[in-house]
C-alpha cells in the first residue's frame, strides 16, 4: 500500500512541476507578427520579401563553387529574357517539375512558366497599381487583370493570398522601391506534346 501512495505522491509532484501554461500564457503566444510590428510599410515589405521566398524564383542566380547564389545586380528581375532553355526529355516533364539553372523557369505538365519581373521598371511592376497587385496575389491573375489568365506553377499565390491586405500592400510598397531592371520576361509555353 505504501508503494502505491508513494507512486501517487510522485505523480502529483511531477504534475505540479510540469504545470500546463495558464490561459493567459496561451493568449500571449503569437505565431504570426501582424504588420504593426514594423511601422514603415516599405521596411515591412522588405522583411516579408526577404523571408517568404520571393528571391528563390524571381531573382536570377550566379553559379558558384557553393551552388547558386542570388545575383545582386538583377534582384527580383525575373527570368532573363536572354536565357535560352536547354533541350529536355518531354516524357520526364509530364511527371516531374524541371527548373532552369537560375531557378527562374519551371517546366512541368502545365508547360513552361517563367518568373515575373517584380522590379519597379515598366517591364516589371512599374506601371502596376496596388489594386492590380492585390488581384494578382489574392486571385492568382496574371498582371492583376481580373479577366486575365491564371498564374502558373510554381507561384504559390494560393498561400500568399492568406496574408492580411496590410502585408500585401507593404510588399507592393517595397517592390516599388526595388532598383528597376529592364527585362521582358518570355511568355509561358504550352505543355510539350
Amino acid at each position: 500500500m505504501k508503494t502505491i501512495n508513494l507512486l501517487a505522491f510522485a505523480c502529483l509532484l511531477l504534475a505540479i512541476a510540469c504545470d500546463a501554461p495558464s490561459k493567459k500564457e496561451k493568449e500571449d503566444v503569437k505565431l504570426y507578427e501582424p504588420a504593426t510590428t514594423v511601422a514603415d510599410p516599405v521596411e515591412r515589405g522588405k522583411l516579408l520579401v526577404n523571408s517568404i521566398g520571393c528571391h528563390d524564383c524571381h531573382t536570377p542566380k550566379k553559379m558558384t563553387d557553393h551552388g547558386p547564389t542570388i545575383d545582386p545586380d538583377r534582384l527580383l528581375s525575373g527570368h532573363p529574357a536572354s536565357e535560352v532553355l536547354l533541350p529536355y526529355d518531354k516524357e520526364t516533364a509530364k511527371n516531374y517539375a524541371l527548373f532552369s539553372m537560375g531557378l527562374t523557369a519551371a517546366i512541368g505538365p502545365w508547360g513552361t512558366s517563367f518568373a515575373a519581373n517584380l522590379t519597379s521598371d515598366d517591364t516589371g511592376i512599374g506601371t502596376w497599381t496596388e489594386e492590380q497587385f492585390l488581384v494578382a496575389i489574392k486571385e492568382g491573375k496574371f498582371k492583376g487583370q481580373k479577366d486575365g489568365r491564371s498564374l502558373l506553377p510554381p507561384m504559390p499565390w494560393e498561400f500568399y493570398k492568406n496574408f492580411p491586405d496590410e502585408d500585401l500592400k507593404a510588399i507592393f510598397a517595397y517592390l516599388k522601391t526595388v532598383k528597376p531592371v529592364e527585362n521582358v520576361v518570355p511568355a509561358p509555353l504550352p505543355p510539350a506534346m
